[in-house]
């Protein structure tokens, strides 16, 4: 195994690829179109980990909703840029950004914390906890696992994985105050040479009002 290569250099490398890798992911849109369903009219979002910008950015601002999505990988910043002109896409890793409380309808974090230590992840879980209006949503997606730094190879680049099996994953949404409302459960394989089938799991949490 040579040198995990960070999320910034990952999705660099990785463009487009990664979007048409996934593009058939239906439980992603199957838990935006509950966001969709769920949310007030022209909500503000923050996307944390924004990709290429498809789909999650794309179908909230065809939807009205204000949209600000950040990522780590200036090529995707770049990428999404052209291909969502109508939201705002910033360069930044996740884990710097500050925001008052209250200050967003919802947040969207799909497989944004794979490359994150779990501390980290229950402390952004806890942040975005915080971001969110009484009454705002977080959908957060991720490969359900019990691996605290695994290194593993992810669409031909080596990577140190970190994730939560689904259960512990729930109680640290609880412990930031928040209430599931929808989980849903996959078994996804990514159009890529090589790749297998991979459990993901979509929690739709509520910031009670």
């Amino acid at each position: 195994m040579t040198r995990p290569e960070t999320a910034a250099e990952v999705f660099d490398a990785l463009g487009t690829d990664y979007e048409h890798a996934f593009r058939t992911a239906t439980g992603q849109r199957a838990a935006l179109t509950e966001l969709l369903d769920a949310l007030p009219p022209e909500s503000k979002v923050l996307d944390l980990g924004a990709g290429t910008g498809r789909p999650t950015a794309e179908l909230l601002v065809a939807a009205g909703h204000d949209v600000t999505g950040y990522d780590v990988a200036p090529k995707m910043v770049e990428i999404a840029r052209n291909q969502v002109p109508a939201a705002r896409f910033e360069l930044g890793d996740m884990r710097e950004l500050s925001f008052e409380d209250g200050c967003w309808d919802a947040v969207t974090a799909f497989f944004s914390m794979l490359q994150l230590p779990r501390a980290e992840q229950e402390t952004m879980i806890g942040r975005i906890a915080g971001w969110l209006k009484p009454g705002g949503l977080l959908v957060f997606a991720t490969v359900p696992a019990d691996v605290d730094g695994a290194d593993i190879v992810f669409m031909g680049h080596p990577v140190r994985a970190y994730s939560f099996a689904a259960g512990p994953l729930k109680e640290r949404l609880r412990a930031a105050g928040l209430e599931i409302v929808v989980e849903d459960a996959a078994e996804f394989v990514p159009d890529h040479p090589g790749a297998g089938p991979e459990p993901h799991v979509y929690l739709t949490a509520r910031k009670p009002a």
